[in-house]
């Protein structure tokens, strides 16, 4: 099939609305909670791509690749807007850059190696949890009063950049928890872990591309386990954050995380009862 013809303008249009509603819920998620878009956009692609009948063995893949490409966007966006303020740690950055760039690169490589089940089942066991302690724990939990140092503090910058790179998710979604945990400020965790999406969006769309260029059954327009589509349609969503950050001002807290995390139990739910079976 050539990946730059669609099969039918029905499939076409299911296939755009699908990643229109991704794109904004993720966006919008993003400025309200303060999370990645990738926890979002990956179970909703994936169900969108189920309900065009994808391959289930590449399925999994294109909603990773295709999501890790989005972060490029979003992340660029996020540090120049950043960079001229205060909040981004550059020492932080400049320490964890070779450990994690070097997770990242493993993780590219299992990715590749990894089937769709078991991509959906590190999704599952990783997302679930990180929905769970933003819609439970409080504000100001601390495990520790300051982020691991020398060894310990790579390996934590290792396993973010890998489980990111393999789960198709900007820095945010683990680097805010974990950075607030060990005492870092909200505000800086998330610019620093923006930059952190650089590290690894950057050479997670590359070995997605790689990875999928001779897969067989990926819908129209893609290149490799990159859809084109849906990078043009949803990368845009980096700008409803600020709509979301004004919702959140007028909605509690504390039921907004819960709802989100409602949300992510459900639509992962189905993907890891989909592995399993």
């Amino acid at each position: 099939m050539d990946p730059f013809v669609a099969n039918s303008s029905g499939d076409l249009g299911v296939l755009a609305l699908g990643l229109v509603i991704a794109g904004v819920v993720s966006g919008v998620a993003a400025g309200m909670i303060g999370v990645g878009g990738g926890i979002v956009i990956v179970p909703i692609l994936y169900h969108v791509l189920a309900t065009l009948g994808i391959d289930p063995a590449v399925r999994m893949q294109i909603a990773i690749g295709t999501s890790i490409a989005t972060v490029v966007s979003a992340a660029l966006s996020s540090v120049a807007a950043d960079s001229g303020k205060s909040d981004i740690d550059w020492g932080l950055l400049r320490r964890w850059a070779i450990p994690m760039l070097g997770g990242v690169l493993i993780g590219c490589v299992l990715a590749g190696l990894a089937s769709g089940s078991a991509l959906s089942l590190l999704f599952g066991v990783v997302a679930v949890p990180v929905a769970l302690l933003l819609a439970f724990a409080k504000e100001d939990r601390r495990l520790a009063e300051q982020l691991p140092q020398g060894i310990a503090g790579w390996t934590v910058a290792a396993l973010a950049g890998g489980i990111s790179v393999m789960m198709g998710i900007s820095g945010t979604t683990i680097g805010v928890p974990a950075m607030t945990l060990c005492g870092v400020p909200a505000r800086r965790a998330i610019a620093t872990a923006s930059a952190f999406g650089i590290l690894i969006a950057v050479p997670g769309t590359i070995a997605a591309i790689v990875a999928g260029w001779h897969a067989r059954g990926l819908p129209p327009y893609s290149l490799g386990y990159v859809n084109l589509m849906g990078f043009l349609l949803i990368a845009p969503s980096s700008f409803l954050a600020p709509f979301g950050a004004r919702i959140a001002d007028y909605i509690d807290a504390r039921r907004m995380r819960l709802v989100f995390a409602l949300f992510i139990v459900i639509v992962t739910g189905r993907m890891l009862y989909d592995a399993m079976t």
